[in-house]
């Protein structure tokens, strides 16, 4: 249901820099989710896609799993072994329940992971953040906390297209961040460059290079794996980068233990060298050392 709510902003230094869709009036088909759309560099360029053709589920930036204990709440298409891809009526919601803070440079909020009845399979307390930062480079970053929990009595498995049988390195969901170019994007990190090679990695950052609409170049540098997680990374296709959960394995939440997570992604004017990214992606390191937990 659409309460009608404006989305709320984050701004740095006087300057915009993303919108959150906290309740988006969306066809369940598509995984209705908070997420950030548009999001920009301080320069004004529009780094993120939401509803694109390709793939209309792709909410900009946002939390999304496409099994939750047998709950679709990515959107679209359930892959199902031996089957592949298959309309089903199993999509969820992740509903936004209240604020706990609201400022020009940090929302925080509480959700719950709802399957296609309406019943709780998680509760989350997520903060988004907006942190300037200083130096040669025109960038900021965003700070993104949440933690899961598990009802008591009931562990919640957490699964991808990977785990369910889909090969070729399918094992999306999680923190999932779908990119906007107006011309091909390439991704790298410290050791490895292109598609084929990143995804799936564990490398400290990852990095995509694109083109906004509006013809200027942007970089955005995350980070933040915890134990266990895999980058999810897309070019060819289309462009996207993502905190994939369970890659290669279910990962299981036991019943009243939570899962927290702590990324950052720097969102940078202009075409940065793997040297400028991985400094960039150093000067957040230290905020987020203990990664995604689950206890």
């Amino acid at each position: 249901m659409n309460t009608g709510q404006e989305p709320a902003r984050l701004v740095v230094d006087g300057t915009e820099v993303a919108r959150y869709v906290v309740d988006p009036a969306l066809d369940a088909r598509h995984g209705p989710r908070p997420y950030l759309h548009p999001v920009r560099t301080l320069g004004g360029t529009v780094v993120t896609d939401a509803l694109p053709a390709d793939h209309v589920w792709h909410l900009g930036a946002s939390l999304a799993v496409q099994d939750v204990n047998g709950s679709n709440l990515w959107g679209g298409r359930t892959y199902v072994r031996d089957v592949g891809y298959t309309w089903r009526d199993d999509h969820g919601r992740i509903a936004h329940t209240g604020w706990s803070e609201r400022s020009a440079d940090r929302l925080a909020h509480r959700l719950e992971w709802r399957d296609p009845h309406s019943a709780v399979l998680l509760t989350e307390d997520r903060r988004l953040t907006a942190v300037p930062l200083t130096g040669d480079v025109s960038a900021w970053r965003l700070d993104l906390d949440y933690t899961l929990r598990a009802p008591d009595g009931q562990d919640v498995r957490l699964g991808s297209p990977a785990t369910n049988g889909r090969p070729d390195g399918a094992g999306y969901g999680g923190f999932f961040w779908r990119a906007v170019t107006a011309e091909p994007a390439s991704v790298f990190s410290a050791s490895a460059t292109g598609e084929e090679t990143v995804n799936g990695s564990a490398e400290p950052w990852v990095a995509l290079a694109g083109t906004g609409p509006d013809g200027r170049a942007y970089t955005l540098v995350f980070g933040g794996l915890g134990d266990g997680d895999r980058w999810f990374t897309r070019t060819a296709m289309y462009p996207g980068v993502g905190v994939a959960f369970a890659f290669e394995r279910p990962v299981t939440i036991a019943a009243g233990t939570t899962r927290r997570g702590r990324h950052a992604v720097v969102v940078a004017d202009g075409a940065l060298d793997a040297a400028t990214a991985a400094a960039l992606a150093a000067s957040a390191s230290d905020r987020r050392t203990d990664g995604a937990t689950a206890s």
